[in-house]
């Protein structure tokens, strides 16, 4: 069942973030590892610029499921990026949303839980629509429902090219048209 995220639950969890940000900074002032905290500045500036294009795609349902999935009990660690700031995407956003959320929710199945599991998202607009480049990294536990949720999930709206599927990997490319 899925959570309904309010204006108070995502402030609460975005402060925690932001609260873990500023606690690393000081740990790394007090130590006088002043590269170090350049670098997590770094990270930040790079992670708001990211969250700001993505915002702008005017997807709003997708961009919010990227946003809150780090906070929710996903056994993967989500990252994502815009390839070029492209403005707003015309796409239908239900699909990409629910194909996503599904997507996700079989890789909660699929994967072992508590090891380093990365989904990486990149996305990329083109001139007949956008590509969605999904590339997870860590310990595959059942391939075969990944692979059965993929050849079920082909529908004429989105096109989905798997490029790997292993025990360690899964690397695949969503196009979805304008509309």
């Amino acid at each position: 069942m899925e959570k309904e995220w309010d204006i108070i639950e995502v402030l609460r969890h975005s402060r925690h973030d932001w609260l873990n940000k500023l606690q690393l900074i000081k740990g790394n002032l007090d130590l006088n590892r002043i590269e170090r905290v350049k670098e997590i500045i770094d990270e930040i500036v790079l992670e708001s610029q990211q969250e700001s294009k993505l915002s702008n795609l005017k997807l709003p349902l997708f961009a919010s499921l990227l946003i809150r999935t780090n906070w929710e009990n996903h056994r993967f660690l989500l990252e994502y990026e815009v390839l070029q700031d492209c403005g707003s995407l015309q796409l239908d956003e239900a699909i990409l949303t629910a194909w996503t959320e599904s997507f996700f929710s079989t890789l909660d199945q699929s994967v072992e839980p508590f090891q380093e599991n990365h989904l990486s998202i990149s996305i990329e607009k083109v001139f007949d629509g956008a590509r969605f480049f999904f590339d997870f990294r860590g310990i595959i536990k059942s391939k075969k429902l990944i692979e059965q949720f993929l050849a079920d999930s082909q529908r004429h709206e989105m096109k989905i090219s798997v490029e790997d599927c292993s025990e360690n990997e899964v690397a695949l490319e969503v196009f979805l048209p304008n509309v």
